[in-house]
């Protein structure tokens, strides 16, 4: 749920909505639905702005165990990849990860 405090607060991109997904498919399914008519220029790292003006994130729902990873080096790596995406390419923050 999310409450219009009226005219006296703006809306701002300070504030994000997450969509966690559990595969690809989520991902290319709610990036598709939420980016329809939004700034392609606002899309960097798995954020969106959706036709409104309000931000979302749309990530894999394992990527806080990939980038928390005791492996700092691949946590690194896969850091590194999600940094030079548009949309989150969960085959290739995996790649990254594993050093291939």
């Amino acid at each position: 749920m999310a409450l219009n405090g009226g005219p006296l607060f703006k809306f701002s991109e300070a504030v994000s909505l997450m969509v966690r997904c559990k595969d690809q498919d989520e991902i290319d399914y709610f990036w598709e639905k939420l980016g329809e008519g939004g700034d392609p220029a606002k899309q960097e790292c798995g954020w969106l702005g959706d036709k409104y003006g309000l931000s979302w994130q749309v990530v894999w729902d394992s990527w806080g165990s990939m980038v928390g990873s005791k492996d700092r080096a691949a946590a690194d790596r896969s850091f590194a990849a999600m940094m030079k995406m548009k949309k989150i390419d969960i085959a290739e923050m995996t790649k990254a990860f594993e050093g291939k």
